[in-house]
């Protein structure tokens, strides 16, 4: 058996399948890029509303409540293939490719903004009554206050959310999107060891994977350090 998967490292790792291997991992980091991106900045501007007391914001604060409620608690192919049989019944002709834009744009967000939301509602309230009684505007109390405060409590759940992105956007293989999991099952059908194939597709995700993790585990420890500095200079 094991003579057999040596046997077929050279055609596993022909031009053609590498190629076709790198396409595929472009597409994981580009589909998990994008997802991530829109999520941060629509998550942002739904967080906020959910957060506003204005009363003129209340049927927005509304829909965003609803929204995030719901697809945090929809399974993504779920959403992938409402979204995918939704474009055909509906006559639009969009590539598999962008409907899995949409779909993890949609599930990126509502994550997102939750993790958000609560990192901000968890600034103490004496620090925002502070701002109040010093006739700060509600952006800066925002940006002066909320954020400063909010950011380190934010950024772990949020870096650890877009590590397990980039798995679940191994469900796109469902509609045909030439992603690494789909990278593997062509291999896979092509007569090569499941093993093989798929322990490379394996080493691929944490290739991917392992840096983010790293980014958002040293961004954490920094942040934390420059918080307890602030904090130890106001103290003193």
């Amino acid at each position: 058996m094991l003579k057999d998967i040596l046997a077929q490292l050279p055609q596993v790792f022909s031009r053609y399948n590498i190629a076709m291997l790198a396409e595929a991992a472009l597409t994981t980091l580009f589909l998990s890029a994008v997802g991530c991106l829109v999520g941060v900045l629509f998550g942002t501007v739904l967080s906020l509303a959910r957060l506003s007391r204005a009363r003129i914001l209340l049927p927005f604060k509304v829909v965003a409540f609803v929204y995030v409620e719901v697809f945090r608690r929809v399974p993504f192919l779920v959403t992938l293939l409402v979204f995918f049989f939704g474009a055909q019944v509906l006559g639009f002709d969009i590539s598999p490719l962008v409907v899995t834009l949409i779909s993890t744009s949609v599930i990126s967000t509502a994550f997102v903004a939750e993790i958000i939301r609560a990192g901000l509602a968890a600034v103490r309230p004496s620090q925002l009554e502070a701002a109040e009684v010093m006739n700060f505007s509600p952006w800066q109390t925002l940006c002066l206050v909320r954020w400063p405060q909010a950011w380190p409590l934010i950024l772990p759940p949020v870096f650890g959310y877009f590590v397990l992105f980039i798995k679940d956007t191994a469900l796109a293989s469902q509609i045909g999107v030439l992603e690494l999991t789909q990278a593997g099952k062509i291999l896979n059908t092509k007569g090569f060891s499941a093993l093989l194939v798929f322990a490379t597709i394996l080493i691929l995700y944490f290739l991917i994977s392992y840096p983010l993790a790293r980014l958002g585990a040293y961004l954490e420890s920094n942040l934390g350090a420059s918080r307890h500095s602030r904090s130890h200079g106001q103290l003193r």
